[in-house]
């Protein structure tokens, strides 16, 4: 049985292509989920427009990516979160934070399209992978920084009490940020 893919199927062809198949996978499998339709002559002309008109529609959605690619590549995210010795974070940042940080930036981003392959759970700079089309992926630097420790806010607190005060307001002490904030700065 001949079949003209209407979507991607794995393993077998693209979008478009005319594929041959056994009887009982293209009449049981492919037809059912409009993956496929029957090759005929008048079913091939159908997908010879719809071909035409996916490539000029995907060479503009690829336009599209590759500038926005290029306004994604100088921003730099910035998160603080609470760590252990090491370096190493109590939480984590995610796909979902850093496409949050992103829409605060202005940038539409599905967490989906971001390739961490794992959630960053260290302190440091990473480059991560954002899949915008086929072809087209750019890359966004992401700084995990270690929030001030307690142990750090108390001496400054200690120190400040400590210190003559020569006016009657009184001293604040620096509270550190909540961990699930993040700054973002290009």
């Amino acid at each position: 049985m001949e079949v003209i893919l209407k979507e991607d199927v794995t393993n077998l062809g693209h979008r478009g292509d005319v594929v041959k198949v056994a009887d009982g996978y293209g009449r049981n499998f492919l037809l059912p989920r409009k993956l496929a339709m029957q090759a005929t002559l008048a079913n091939k002309a159908v997908v010879e427009q719809m071909k035409n008109s996916a490539t000029r529609r995907a060479a503009s959605e690829k336009a599209l990516a590759e500038e926005l690619a290029t306004k994604l590549e100088p921003i730099v995210l910035t998160f603080t979160r609470k760590s252990g010795e090491g370096g190493h974070l109590f939480g984590s940042v995610t796909s979902a934070d850093i496409a949050a940080a992103l829409e605060t930036k202005g940038f539409e981003i599905d967490r989906r399209k971001i390739q961490a392959e794992e959630p960053l759970k260290t302190v440091g700079d990473f480059s991560v992978a954002i899949k915008l089309y086929r072809e087209v992926t750019a890359h966004v630097t992401v700084k995990v920084l270690a929030e001030a420790s307690e142990e750090v806010a108390a001496e400054a607190t200690t120190e400040a009490a400590a210190a003559p005060v020569a006016s009657a307001a009184p001293v604040a002490a620096a509270e550190p940020a909540a961990a699930d904030e993040a700054t973002v700065t290009e």
